[in-house]
């Protein structure tokens, strides 16, 4: 596949979080990008706010309605929200809002994606674990009207590296919700893209993206270790 890939290296700072950090850019038209930087997070500061989210946050395993039908969501979850913000909804559940104040660490990490986005100015959390390789998301868009119609979500990876799908939106469809065992199709490259997301990653989805986009992680048989993400996000 061919990438409109686009390097760029941020001056050196003395924090070494989130600063001097090298980043790609993938252009897929129409205003979309997304921007991942492999090294993000040092790796040694990484495993420590791995291991602390695993055991602190109180993770849990909602029943969701999709297709529907009620099923078990296919990995552990947590909400974090600043204070007035509206209630998220998705797939019939809406997750408790936990506060920053709540889990300390989370603020750290949040100030370090701030840094590394100058401009940007997120506000509510969603945390995924996934315990290993039978937990996965299916075929999505972030495209709640909570978030607006060119919201800018940051995910941030830890623990074990997990492949990370987009393809283009079916035609004519708003929202789409796609099973995880509809595979990508090999025969049109310019519509699909992927990233394998290591530990201590950043993957930002920008402009519109959530509109001509959906994305995934899949099932994967041979992974046994676990993998925590935070998608970062602005609620309007």
């Amino acid at each position: 596949m061919s990438l409109k890939l686009k390097a760029v290296t941020e001056p050196a700072d003395p924090n070494p979080i989130g600063s001097a950090v090298k980043r790609e850019t993938v252009d897929l038209g129409n205003g979309s990008d997304i921007v991942y930087i492999r090294r993000f997070l040092p790796s040694n500061q990484a495993w420590t706010w791995f291991h602390y989210l695993d055991k602190e946050i109180p993770w849990t395993r909602p029943t969701l309605r999709v297709f529907g039908r009620s099923c078990v969501q296919p990995r552990d979850t947590c909400y974090v929200a600043s204070p007035g913000l509206p209630d998220l909804i998705y797939s019939g559940y809406q997750p408790p809002a936990y506060s920053w104040d709540d889990f300390p660490p989370l603020k750290e990490i949040l100030d370090a994606v701030h840094k590394a986005l100058p401009g940007s100015s997120f506000n509510s959390l969603l945390l995924n674990r996934y315990k290993g390789g039978n937990d996965y998301v299916g075929w999505h868009s972030d495209d709640e009207k909570l978030y607006g119609l060119t919201p800018e979500i940051a995910s941030v990876s830890f623990g074990c590296e997990r492949e990370f799908f987009l393809k283009k939106r079916p035609k004519g469809r708003k929202h789409v919700e796609e099973p995880a065992s509809k595979r990508l199709k090999m025969s049109d490259h310019a519509a699909q893209h992927s990233f394998t997301l290591k530990h201590g990653s950043l993957l930002v989805m920008r402009g519109n993206t959530q509109r001509d986009w959906i994305h995934s992680v899949p099932k994967r048989a041979k992974v046994e270790a676990a993998r925590i993400n935070l998608t970062f996000r602005h609620v309007l």
